[in-house]
């Protein structure tokens, strides 16, 4: 079969299974690993050998790597070391031991391959659970941060554990020796390229102004970062991530993420599919019982010991349960090491056969476990389901009804202008009734709900709700799928003012603003000062919320234009000091 067509196959049996799984509420990555069941050697047979597939998809996991590293600047790294060296490390030791513990005294393996197996186990899937936490937005979440740190720590674990598998196979531990030379080489020369050599290159094809070119430079970083690391025998991912956490406070982070993320979402796509196709069925039928118990096993291990540990490390109970479920399958680790530990002579063929076929198959339950821990985490005796909108065709339509979303209502009344009212509050819904007005029960934060309030014959939406998340999500939501709406929106501070312009918001003003000009020009008036220079700060702090806004995601640019602004307000203000001095 030639590669074309080997192309072709893949992207049919995506576009077939992948839409279908999302529309019965599945994830799109248990949509690629039922596709590579179907079109592989243990389904159809469309594609005989999965191997050389899985090898060239695992460089989906590298940009995946990359783009983690642009999110996560080196000092970031720093504030999030308990998750990581504390919970992470925690995690990986613990379920190290418990698994190895079971697998030795249960499976009859020798002490070294139950360790060896234990380790590769205890490993969860970055790819796939950060896949999920993106699509349930969920990664600036207490679990997503505690499920974050942890994986990023197995990452990092894994470096050290192929070294330390290969000089088990050479049964002496001069090979690991030699290793580590080349290894610290290699890490070093990337950390020093990355830091003083990417971003005057990046300068330099951004100022060609051909956008192709920036694209194969950010492709050539990643592949380059990559190979490094792999000729010194470590992980490839390691080296994107560094690449990537070192331009992480560069111009370019978000031109490179932007450019690299199609790539990596489309071989992410494909290494899922390899993993699949890399499945031998066979076992589960012949021994459906016993993979079904160790899969059972594997999962529940993995949450009952690190719940505790999220617990011990702060989180509650349900940041606790949440970072438990998302963590408690196996990972695509696991099967770079279980097959270098076969090289090695380390574990049998047919265990490492049957230890990814249990990986795949945990990976598959965790989609469903998260569901089944959502409805039981959301489950409230007492809910009411949310109301049916009985006037859905209003040209304005109010979120949030309470006291800014209050008062707009009450002109609007006064004025004759029908509008529709949603609150998510149930007692505020019930307060407001019964002083006649009408409002309905809804989240706005979900789409079906915004139809049925009538936002596509809506003209203008007002959102006025407190919670900041909520109000992004809502304004995200508007933009994306009724772009002709007008938004005005009401912002808790000056980082959600940002927010909301920068999503595109027509309108946005801070609640305390208006007041606090007001009042200030009043106490200007009580001293005899010029009142005129509180329009004067008005209008610099408008320009100046411009100027942060397109470097918001600068910490560096935001900081520096934070100083000029003050300078120049010092300076606007110069002239208007009263001369105390005397007369000569």
């Amino acid at each position: 079969m030639t590669f074309l067509t080997e192309l072709f196959v893949y992207l049919v049996a995506a576009l077939a299974i992948v839409p279908l799984l999302n529309r019965l509420g599945l994830s799109s990555v248990i949509g690629y690993l039922v596709a590579g069941i179907i079109i592989g050697p243990s389904g159809l047979g469309f594609i005989a050998h999965a191997t050389e597939t899985l090898h060239f998809a695992e460089i989906g996991v590298v940009l995946l790597l990359f783009v983690i590293g642009l999110e996560l600047q080196p000092k970031r790294l720093w504030v999030m070391r308990r998750n990581v060296f504390g919970l992470g490390s925690a995690q990986v030791l613990v379920v190290t031991a418990i698994l190895s513990g079971l697998i030795w005294s249960v499976l009859d393996q020798s002490f070294t391959a139950a360790l060896v197996l234990g380790f590769a186990l205890a490993l969860s899937s970055t790819a796939f659970v950060l896949q999920l936490l993106a699509e349930q937005k969920a990664l600036n979440q207490p679990h997503g941060r505690a499920a974050f740190g942890v994986l990023l720590l197995q990452d990092i674990a894994v470096i050290p554990a192929i070294v330390l598998l290969t000089a088990l196979g050479d049964g002496t531990g001069e090979h690991g020796s030699e290793t580590s030379w080349p290894a610290l080489a290699a890490v070093t020369v990337t950390i020093v390229l990355a830091r003083f050599m990417l971003k005057p290159l990046l300068k330099i094809v951004a100022h060609t102004g051909i956008h192709e070119l920036f694209i194969a430079a950010s492709l050539a970083i990643v592949c380059g970062a990559a190979l490094l690391m792999q000729s010194a025998g470590l992980s490839m991912g390691l080296g994107a991530f560094i690449a990537g956490m070192l331009v992480a406070d560069s111009e370019y982070r978000h031109q490179l993420e932007t450019d690299v993320t199609p790539f990596k979402g489309l071989l992410l796509g494909l290494f899922f599919i390899a993993v699949g196709m890399s499945t031998n069925i066979g076992l589960l039928i012949t021994s459906p019982g016993l993979i079904a118990l160790l899969t059972l096993a594997l999962v529940a291990a993995k949450m009952l010991a690190l719940f505790p540990l999220a617990r011990a490390f702060g989180f509650d109970n349900g940041a606790s349960l949440r970072a438990t479920t998302i963590l408690s399958q196996g990972g695509e680790f696991a099967f770079v090491l279980l097959t270098t530990a076969v090289s090695s002579a380390l574990i049998q063929q047919s265990i490492m056969e049957m230890a990814v076929l249990v990986v795949t198959l945990s990976m598959a339950t965790t989609p469903f476990l998260m569901m089944g821990l959502e409805k039981l985490l959301n489950r409230d005796p007492d809910a009411r389901p949310f109301d049916e909108v009985k006037e859905p065709s209003q040209p304005i339509i109010i979120v949030g009804f309470g006291r800014v979303g209050q008062i707009v209502g009450r002109i609007l009344t006064a004025q004759q202008q029908p509008f529709t009212a949603l609150d998510i509050s149930p007692a505020q819904v019930d307060f407001v009734r019964d002083f006649g007005n009408e409002v309905y029960f809804g989240d706005a934060t979900r789409l079906d709900l915004l139809v049925n309030a009538g936002v596509r014959d809506a003209k203008a939406m007002v959102i006025s709700v407190g919670n900041v998340d909520a109000s992004v999500k809502i304004a995200e939501l508007m933009r994306r799928h009724f772009p002709d709406v007008q938004l005005f929106a009401r912002a808790r501070n000056r980082q959600h003012e940002i927010k909301l312009r920068n999503i595109g918001v027509h309108y946005v003003i801070r609640e305390t603003l208006k007041s606090t000009l007001d009042l200030t020009r009043n106490l200007f008036t009580a001293m005899g000062l010029d009142p005129d220079r509180v329009d004067a700060f008005e209008a610099h702090d408008r320009e100046t919320l411009t100027r942060q806004a397109a470097v918001v995601h600068d910490p560096r640019a935001f900081r520096q234009t934070t100083v000029e602004a003050q300078a120049e307000l010092k300076l606007l203000f110069a002239d208007d000091k009263p001369d105390d001095r005397p007369e000569p």
